[in-house]
């Protein structure tokens, strides 16, 4: 019986990556048949340890007859074998389930309220409650950089994130709402979390401010299969 924290990727078929035309298309090759197809790329992260020739990408066919690309790519698979989902809005649903069902123990005395939380000139993606009238606006992260066990984000500069980290600090400053930011890593091999303070510095240097402000900061793993993704567990960070 499936894990209520599992999301099911339904039929796959391999494939071999060739390039990457922009972030959001990649070419590849289909094992199966040998024919050069278009495939779209949900996960605009830079991946370059990730997409590299020939590695192995696992799709399935869109459900829409009009799209223009008929494929999705749902998985690549990493050195040592470990699948890795390039599915980026994947952890907000996944992340969903996780408030809902009390899996993430250092949030367990929240309610989830809301997702795609509007304040100020911001979106949130989840607003969250306490049994005291309470509020947190918690931001998730999908995450699927590792190095040696060490998962790290962002593999790539990203000044919203970094502008994310800012308001949240500020909100947990101003004692209205607390903040907290979760790393979700789309892959089982990873062991702790930090910034990849070496890809982009002013994001780590924002996440330790958030971290001295208040600001929560937990990251977790996910068992990821040929058939799903499911919940995993939580990992240690390191800001130092």
């Amino acid at each position: 019986m499936r894990s209520s924290l599992t999301l099911e990727f339904g039929p796959l078929v391999k494939a071999r990556f060739v390039e990457r035309p922009n972030r959001f298309v990649v070419q590849c090759k289909l094992e199966h048949s040998e024919e050069m197809v278009t495939a779209h790329l949900a996960d605009p992260g830079r991946l370059k340890e990730l997409l590299v020739p020939g590695a192995l990408l696992y799709l399935r066919r869109a459900q829409s007859k009009t799209r223009k690309t008929k494929w999705s790519v749902i998985l690549v698979q990493a050195q040592g074998s470990v699948l890795v989902s390039l599915q980026s809005t994947l952890v907000n649903h996944l992340a969903a389930a996780a408030l809902q069902e009390k899996a993430v123990a250092a949030l367990a005395q929240w309610d989830l309220v809301r997702a795609e939380f509007a304040h100020g000139n911001s979106r949130f993606d989840f607003l969250l409650a306490s049994a005291k009238g309470e509020k947190l606006l918690l931001e998730v992260k999908s995450c699927t950089l590792v190095n040696e066990g060490m998962a790290m984000f962002p593999d790539a500069v990203t000044a919203r994130g970094a502008r994310h980290l800012k308001e949240l600090a500020q909100h947990q400053s101003g004692g209205i709402y607390r903040g907290a930011v979760m790393f979700v890593v789309q892959r089982s091999d990873a062991q702790a979390f930090r910034p990849a303070a070496h890809i982009d510095p002013h994001f780590a240097e924002a996440l330790s401010i958030a971290s001295r402000s208040g600001v929560q900061v937990l990251a977790y793993n996910c068992r990821v299969d040929e058939t799903g993704i499911t919940w995993g567990q939580k990992l240690p960070v390191h800001l130092g």
